[in-house]
């Protein structure tokens, strides 16, 4: 996969509102279910299935089973690509941080 493709990957995995909160609640545990994904999301547990197989595909989540369950947890690597990406606009944020220093340093000296 090119770099420009994993990056519409990732992008395009994302996007989705409730496979962005599935992801968020991942990385904000170690490890989860299914089952545990499905109780209090309000979705059924056939959607968050398609939605870990989406974000398993942009290699955003691990799984891995034991027993009848199947553990799932986050790969920050998998937001590299993003990052990097997003790293090339640094400039141009630093560069509007810096002039509105020197105007602020401009209306009150």
């Amino acid at each position: 996969m090119t770099q420009a493709a994993t990056i519409n990957a990732v992008m395009r995995t994302l996007a989705d509102p409730t496979r962005r909160a599935v992801f968020e609640r991942i990385v904000r545990s170690d490890e989860l279910t299914v089952l545990e994904l499905t109780r209090g999301s309000g979705v059924t547990q056939g959607a968050i299935s398609q939605h870990l197989k989406a974000l398993k595909r942009a290699r955003l989540v691990a799984a891995r089973p034991e027993g009848r369950n199947v553990y799932y947890r986050a790969q920050p690597e998998g937001l590299a690509p993003l990052a990097e990406w997003m790293s090339h606009y640094a400039v141009f944020w630093r560069d509007r941080f810096a002039n509105l220093r020197t105007l602020l340093k401009e209306i009150d000296p």
